[in-house]
């Protein structure tokens, strides 16, 4: 049950806090004073679409918030959402100026699709042309199995889970047989792209490698020249005129350094190093000569290496810049190839997943078709009976099944039928039935129906184009509608505002009366004392308030209920 309802800075509420009961609780208003604005505040915290300009003018933001009694029975998706000891469950939702949005559930932030599975557990919403979606084949498939049960539900989720996995299956099929005409021609592409990688074999190490081998081959006179000439300088040239290498000369050092030694140790150890500086020096010159040596190749080297970089950066131009990206290209083509040549196996595993996806469809078809056909005259029969307290004595209403090609929702179609009058043909009610008629049959519905669903309904002026008699026997139902949940109705008409527990009433404030304040209108929400509903129900019949028999059949209205 929702307990509270508070509204801030929404169009023309700056605030406003209903205190619901159970049963039937009413709101009314002139038209224009704001009913609708409460009924869009329900909208929000069912995770409705936040209109533009519901900001009050002058706010930075709308805040609207429903405390509800935990019902027994949550979802368990809901119910995970709750501290184990919380004693209510409080939706909210912030609406900025610029049209963002906040939710929370209990507090904690939570997306707009929480705020609607969650609310949808609690609250439902019947707009002011609800009753027209009576009109939609598909509302009317919702309303007969909903009365069918919970396994209804659970067959219809799975019906419609069967289906998407058959409407991939024969995408992917579709795909296949589209592949095939272009199939041997990418093949040939893709074998011969890979026999030539495969065929020059590229090695990121090896390319280093090549790279590297041409530098020096490329450079080869003046690398064995500097290495030869190092190599003299350090050990000494064979020319006897040219002078002596560091070898000698180190030599030279370590024999005046030797005939000083073991007298002072700080010179000894400083032989110690010129004697390694000379080990050093002699195997830099072993090295350099056999470096400057070894660098004479085979004739024809460098234009092999040449050819080689070549082949590898052809294949690198081709595929990506660099080795990794051809070889990469490589197993692409491989991973390709493979898919191509196992296209017939492909499109036998997604004929077995159309075949089996089919099959489940055609199994929950089957178990959705026996209960509509089970439910359906226990439906009409139990509209009819309701139609009869509903001003419609003597109509007739009827649930005709047909088949049609399988789909998410099973293989049958719905169409409710109603004669208005005795006597004349049933027909479509989306043909037959008047606006008022609409609003009858759906209140019948829910009557019928009334097992299950939300424990709190909201109509916004579900009762529109209805009056005299009629919207009595309207207001009897709603009211028999509040004896199991709670019902809050936003209404025009005093006969159905006089059965009310509670009654709310909403009016405009004239700016003139406030003008330090500013001259913005506003809206007030308050809750009517039982004195003040007889006053409220005179204005509802159009009459003056000092209107003695509009005040005795406003009062005659209230005793009635």
């Amino acid at each position: 049950m929702l307990a509270e309802l508070r509204v801030e800075n929404l169009v023309l509420i700056e605030r406003a806090e209903l205190r619901l009961t159970a049963g039937l609780n009413v709101l009314t208003g002139e038209t224009g004073a704001g009913k609708t604005v409460l009924a869009h505040a329900m909208d929000l915290l069912l995770g409705g679409r936040a209109r533009p300009g519901i900001v009050r003018p002058g706010a930075a933001e709308a805040y609207v918030e429903g405390a509800f009694e935990l019902p027994d029975g949550l979802a368990a998706g809901v119910a995970e959402r709750l501290a184990p000891d919380a004693p209510e469950l409080v939706l909210a939702r912030r609406v900025a100026a610029d049209g963002r949005t906040r939710a929370y559930v209990n507090g904690r932030s939570a997306t707009v699709s929480d705020l609607r599975q969650v609310g949808g557990e609690l609250l439902a919403f019947y707009g002011q042309h609800e009753h027209r979606k009576l009109t939609l084949a598909s509302a009317q498939l919702e309303l007969l199995d909903g009365f069918c049960g919970d396994q209804q539900a659970a067959d219809r989720a799975g019906c419609a889970a069967s289906h998407a996995l058959a409407r991939e299956a024969q995408e992917e099929l579709d795909r296949l047989a589209e592949l095939g005409g272009a199939r041997e021609r990418e093949l040939d592409l893709l074998r011969f792209e890979l026999a030539e990688i495969e065929e020059i074999g590229p090695e990121e190490a090896e390319y280093a490698e090549l790279v590297s081998e041409r530098e020096r081959l490329r450079h080869l006179d003046a690398l064995t020249g500097a290495a030869i000439g190092a190599a003299e300088a350090v050990a000494g040239a064979d020319d006897p005129g040219a002078g002596p290498g560091a070898v000698t000369l180190l030599a030279g050092a370590g024999a005046a350094l030797d005939r000083a030694g073991g007298v002072d140790p700080q010179l000894d150890a400083l032989g110690e190093r010129q004697r390694a500086l000379t080990v050093e020096a002699e195997e830099l010159a072993r090295e350099l000569r056999a470096y400057g040596e070894g660098l004479e190749v085979q004739p024809g080297r460098l234009e092999q290496v040449e050819e080689r970089l070549a082949d590898v950066e052809r294949l690198m131009r081709k595929h990506g810049g660099s080795v990794s990206s051809v070889l990469d290209h490589a197993a692409q083509c491989r991973r390709r190839c493979a898919e191509l040549d196992s296209a017939e196996e492909a499109t036998g595993r997604a004929r077995a997943r159309l075949a089996e996806a089919q099959g489940a469809i055609g199994r929950h078809a089957g178990a959705l078709r026996r209960r509509r056909r089970a439910a359906a005259p226990r439906l009409a029969r139990a509209v009819q009976a309701r139609l009869a307290d509903l001003a419609m004595e003597g109509a007739t209403f009827e649930v005709e099944l047909s088949q049609r090609p399988a789909g998410p929702t099973g293989a049958d179609g719905v169409e409710f039928r109603i004669a208005p009058n005795p006597g004349v043909p049933a027909g479509p009610v989306r043909e037959i039935a008047s606006g008022g008629e609409l609003s009858r049959v759906m209140l019948a519905l829910m009557g019928a129906a009334s097992a299950g669903g939300a424990p709190t309904l909201v109509f916004d002026e579900v009762d529109a184009g209805i009056g005299g008699h009629t919207a009595r026997a309207v207001g009897e139902a709603l009211r028999e509608l509040a004896r199991h949940r709670q019902v809050l109705c936003i209404t025009h008409l005093p006969q159905v505002a006089s059965l009310a527990k509670r009654h709310f009433s909403i009016a405009k404030d004239d700016p003139a009366d406030r003008p330090r304040e500013g001259a913005t209108t506003r809206a007030e929400v308050r809750e009517l004392a039982e004195a003040e509903v007889v006053g409220e129900l005179v204005r509802m019949l159009g009459a003056d308030g000092g209107d003695a028999a509009a005040r005795r059949h406003a009062r005659e209205l209230r005793r009635a209920a």
